[in-house]
C-alpha cells in the first residue's frame, strides 16, 4: 500500500511548536517582570522561575529538533516561490539557533553568578562556567542582546504567516495548526 505524501506537520511537531510558543511567552513575561539582577542576589522567585523555564525550553527544543531529524517532515509547498522557501528555511534555522543560544547564554550567566540552575527545583544542572567567570559575564551580556534579536525574528515569522493568511490566502499556516488532521 502506497503512503500518501505528507502535506502538513504531524501532531508531535505541532505540539512541540505550540508548546515552545507558550513557554517563550511565559519566559518573556518572567524576564520583563523579574527584578533587576544584582551582585550577590540569590535566584529566588521570578528569577528562579525564569531559569527553570529556560531549562524547559531547551529540553523541549532538543526534543523537537530530535523529532524533526528522526521522522519524516512534509516537503516545502511546491506553489511557493523559491525565495520564500529559502527565506523560511533561513528563518526557521535562525529561530532554532537563537533559542538554543539564549538557553546556553542564560545558563552560563547564572553559572558565573554562582547560581544552581535547576528544572523547577527537581533536576540540578551542572555549571557551564566557573563562578565569577569573565566568559560567563560576556555570555550574560550576549543573552540580553539575543533577547531582542529573537523578538525581531519572531516578529518576521509572524508577519510572514500573516502575509500568507491575509495577502496570499494560501494554506501554509494550516500545516502547523493543531486543528488540522495529520497522519503522524
Amino acid at each position: 500500500m502506497k503512503r500518501e505524501p505528507l502535506t502538513e506537520y504531524g501532531s508531535a511537531m505541532k505540539g512541540f511548536h505550540w508548546l515552545v510558543v507558550g513557554l517563550l511567552v511565559v519566559q518573556y513575561a518572567l524576564g520583563w517582570t523579574m527584578p533587576e539582577l544584582r551582585r550577590g542576589m540569590p535566584p529566588e522567585g521570578l528569577v528562579n522561575l525564569h531559569l527553570s523555564f529556560g531549562v524547559a525550553i531547551g529540553a523541549v527544543m532538543a526534543l523537537r529538533l530530535g523529532w524533526r531529524v528522526l521522522t519524516p517532515q512534509p516537503p516545502g509547498d511546491p506553489s511557493l516561490p523559491a525565495w520564500q522557501e529559502k527565506a523560511a528555511a533561513a528563518v526557521h534555522g535562525l529561530l532554532y539557533l537563537l533559542v538554543f543560544s539564549l538557553v546556553l547564554t542564560g545558563w552560563a550567566d547564572a553559572s558565573r553568578r554562582g547560581w544552581q540552575v535547576t528544572l523547577f527545583g527537581g533536576v540540578d544542572l551542572p555549571a557551564l562556567v566557573a563562578t565569577g567567570s569573565p566568559t560567563g559575564r560576556a555570555l550574560g551580556e550576549m543573552h540580553e542582546a539575543l533577547v531582542t534579536v529573537l523578538l525581531v525574528l519572531v516578529g518576521l515569522h509572524v508577519a510572514a504567516v500573516a502575509a500568507h493568511v491575509v495577502l496570499w490566502r494560501d494554506r501554509i499556516m494550516d500545516r502547523m495548526m493543531p486543528h488540522t488532521r495529520s497522519r503522524t
